[in-house]
């Protein structure tokens, strides 16, 4: 039996791709399982004598933390409607006057970050959830579950997170 060139060349091309085909996989096996190492944590700096933002104790013992900066003010939440800070990933509402509560802002359908809040709920617009300003149940829309509650504590006109 006789072979001819083209018949040879279409075998060494098909080998050739067949070849490659399996030497990628095999390299993307090796790493499969292994671990890869976590990256390096920060090194802190040298103390240097200055102390961090603390408070005095009443008591002259240990330092306390100082309060979280305020996220707001009690007057920046509007009574019956809330207010949407979506870089720290929370919204705050103020049901009524004087009573604030926190919820995530992520939307518990698809992970947007809810949009607005009127009428006494919070809307995503992604897909028209909607969720209730006083315990972040669902109100409405595709999501099926309430918008996660978030530590939030007043002092004063100041509104921090907790």
């Amino acid at each position: 039996m006789t072979e001819d060139a083209g018949t040879a060349s279409r075998r060494a091309v098909l080998a050739g791709t067949g070849a490659a085909g399996v030497t990628a996989v095999l390299t993307g096996c090796q790493t499969y399982g292994v671990a890869t190492p976590a990256p390096a944590a920060p090194v802190a700096p040298a103390a240097t004598g200055t102390a961090g933002p603390t408070a005095a104790a009443g008591d002259g013992g240990a330092a306390e933390p100082a309060a979280a900066p305020a996220l707001a003010r009690l007057a920046d939440i509007p009574v019956g409607g809330g207010r949407i800070f979506a870089e720290q990933g929370v919204v705050l509402t103020q049901p009524t006057a004087g009573t604030v509560k926190a919820f995530s802002a992520k939307c518990t359908h698809a992970g947007c970050t809810v949009t607005s809040v009127a009428d006494g709920t919070i809307v995503c617009a992604c897909h028209n959830s909607r969720f209730d300003i006083t315990d972040g149940s669902v109100r409405g829309g595709p999501a099926g579950s309430p918008l996660p509650a978030a530590a939030v504590t007043v002092d004063g006109d100041a509104v921090r997170l907790t």
